[in-house]
């Protein structure tokens, strides 16, 4: 019965209660928002780029991923994208690469910080 009491407490741990992540593990994380960020700041107006779409979504990914795990507060001007501004995008083929890239960016960043997406 123990094990089965531990087992449902787990997923508890992700909702906003995690200890803040060390430096040597965040800081790199946020050097890959940026870069992605920056490499693809311009994917709006390059419809016909799914990797730089792609891109973007990662790095919006590991946005919301941190933002669940709690480092908010840590993340400073770094902010989900606007859905209002993908707009009919997400229907197209570069819009679909969109929503992978913020699946995987964000469920890697729950495998690199140890934890598991709620």
């Amino acid at each position: 019965m123990d094990q089965l009491v531990g087992f449902r407490a787990m997923p508890e741990r992700h909702h906003l209660t995690m200890p803040d992540l060390p430096d040597e593990l965040l800081h790199p994380l946020l050097d890959l928002i940026d870069r992605l960020r920056q490499e693809s700041a311009d994917f709006l107006a390059e419809p016909g780029d799914p990797q730089r779409w792609y891109n973007r979504g990662y790095a919006n990914g590991m946005v919301i991923a941190l933002r669940e795990l709690g480092q908010g507060d840590r993340l400073d001007d770094r902010v989900i994208d606007d859905p209002v501004v993908l707009g009919g995008q997400i229907a197209t083929p570069w819009g679909k690469a969109y929503r992978h890239g913020e699946r995987m960016g964000s469920r890697e960043t729950y495998e690199i910080t140890g934890t598991q997406a709620p």
